[in-house]
């Protein structure tokens, strides 16, 4: 694969925030290695490390080897940086469960099978600390950097000076520590020449390239990439419910599209071109397009689409476009009868509902009955009779009259029924044994 420039590439996708003199020259020259780091602490990924994620998936495109980092012996420490406390510490066996889950979602972006040249590599850094006594480390690298090169690192002073200060733990006092190890070990055991990490990491990062230069005579490098923040100053990668995670389990491919279709115009424009692998000449016609025509959403649909492909699959992304169209749009009960189970609660989330016997839908449930009685959905038989006259009332997205009635035909995943008033007003029918 021929080399492709790779600091330029993410230059203009606006993906650089600090960059070491000469880098840009040094992955001119031949295939390089460089690793970023991930926290084992959880057996999934969020969005919040997407940008780390995509930082590797450029720089192999770029024709050159990522390596990604699993923190096994880190997640055992905890980084200080951004944090305003310790973090859990965890045991090894689910730090490498935690691993074997990450390394999959990372398969998503990443080429580790193919056999090229530049094939990505997956390293847990537990594998070498494990290892090390604290003797052994202190007598061969901590003598290396001073406690004023440490205290003089962002991450540390916020920690023991902000407003919220209570201090750090030596344990976290020695992340930056092992961090810039782990870099001096890649450089001497997999020729890694190249760190690179959020805007935060910088301190952490250029204490490896100190290591190299003190105790490998060499050089590394350092790349970081801004953090991301939304334009309404909210933090990204979070929703109402929390985290927004690579693993269909803890966030459905649904919600997953909806966030991504949800953001703002000014987001969507920054996102579409760190979170895609589209190409500078589609991202300006997509801007472009966006710009002429803002309420067609061309910007949003599109990196909904990009993303959700790219974790989820064709399929799942498929699946979320009809289920927003189902909400959103004139969908047939035919198409709503095809959602799985997840999908339609995804869907209706927080949309009231009843139970009804078996029986009661075996036998064939009136539609009054089933609106009003039944339901509590309208206050009353003389209300729901007046909605049905209005022609203001559908089941399952299609318009019923006073004579329709609710069978097993109408059920949804063989367990519900949706019912709706107007545009916005719906209530969920659920058939329980």
């Amino acid at each position: 694969m021929s080399l492709k420039n790779f600091v330029e590439e993410l230059q203009w996708r606006g993906m650089v925030h600090d960059v070491m003199p000469e880098t840009e020259e040094h992955l001119l020259e031949q295939m390089r290695s460089a690793y970023v780091g991930f926290d084992p602490t959880a057996d999934s990924l969020h969005i919040g490390n997407l940008v780390p994620i995509m930082l590797l998936a450029f720089f192999q495109r770029s024709g050159h080897q990522p390596v990604a980092l699993v923190g096994g012996a880190t997640g055992m420490i905890g980084d200080p940086s951004g944090k305003s406390s310790e973090r859990n510490l965890l045991d090894e066996k689910t730090l490498r469960h935690n691993q074997e889950c990450v390394q999959k979602q990372l398969s998503y972006f990443l080429d580790f099978t193919s056999g090229a040249q530049n094939q990505a590599v997956m390293v847990n850094n537990y594998d070498w600390m494990k290892e090390f006594s604290f003797l052994d480390f202190i007598r061969d690298v901590g003598k290396h950097i001073t406690v004023n090169y440490m205290m003089a690192k962002d991450s540390v002073k916020k920690r023991l000076t902000g407003e919220e200060a209570d201090g750090m733990s030596f344990t976290e006092f020695t992340y930056q520590m092992v961090q810039g190890y782990d870099f001096l070990h890649l450089y001497k055991n997999k020729n890694c020449t190249l760190q690179m990490g959020g805007s935060d990491q910088w301190g952490n990062i250029t204490t490896g390239t100190e290591l190299i230069r003190r105790i490998g005579g060499g050089k590394g490098y350092a790349l970081t990439c801004p953090l991301i923040t939304k334009s309404d100053g909210s933090k990204f990668g979070k929703s109402e419910g929390g985290n927004i995670w690579l693993d269909a389990k803890r966030t459905s491919p649904y919600k997953f599209y909806q966030y991504w279709l949800n953001t703002s115009d000014e987001d969507a424009e920054k996102y579409v071109k760190i979170f895609t692998f589209l190409d500078k000449p589609t991202i300006d016609a997509l801007v472009k397009e966006h710009a002429e025509a803002p309420h067609a959403r061309a910007l949003q649909k599109r990196l909904a689409e990009e993303v959700t492909k790219t974790v989820h699959g064709d399929e799942q992304l498929e699946n979320a476009v009809k289920a927003s169209s189902i909400l959103f749009g004139n969908s047939t009960s035919a198409a709503i009868k095809t959602l799985d189970e997840q999908t339609f609660l995804d869907i209706f989330e927080g949309v009231p509902q009843a139970e009804i016997s078996k029986e009661e839908i075996n036998a064939g449930l009136d539609i009054i009955g089933a609106l009003a009685e039944k339901s509590g959905f309208l206050k009353s038989n003389g209300e729901a009779r007046r909605a049905l006259k209005e022609n203001s009332i559908s089941v399952n997205k299609e318009k019923v009259n006073d004579t329709y009635v609710v069978t097993t035909e109408d059920l949804i995943n063989q367990t519900f029924v949706l019912l709706q008033r107007g545009k916005k007003n719906y209530f969920i029918l659920k058939v329980v044994s």
